[in-house]
């Protein structure tokens, strides 16, 4: 299944990959490495993670409070938003 990512979600990684570098580069390295597996992951069990809101569905990463919102487009997935747990669960639904 092909990847594709919408063009807010460079931006949704960069802000959070600047949070952990600050941190440590060992653990932004680590959050890059889950982020990536969990969409091939989600590519290639695309209905493996629960459906929320519209057609959207969830994929929660496992050590880091942050999940990938995707949806299905024919034999694509495109993954809208990379947000925190505790954002509102609305943002970036408007997403097109």
């Amino acid at each position: 299944m092909e990847i594709e990512f919408h063009r807010l979600v460079r931006r949704d990684v960069l802000e959070i990959l600047r949070y952990y570098q600050a941190v440590s580069n060992r653990i932004a390295d680590e959050f890059r490495s889950e982020l990536n597996a969990k969409i091939i992951q989600a590519a290639e069990y695309p209905f493996r993670f629960p459906a929320v809101d519209r057609s959207f569905r969830r994929a929660n990463l496992t050590r880091f409070p942050y999940h990938v919102l995707y949806e299905l487009r024919g034999d694509r997935l495109r993954v809208m938003i990379v947000r925190h747990h505790k954002r509102h669960p609305k943002l970036g639904l408007g997403r097109q």
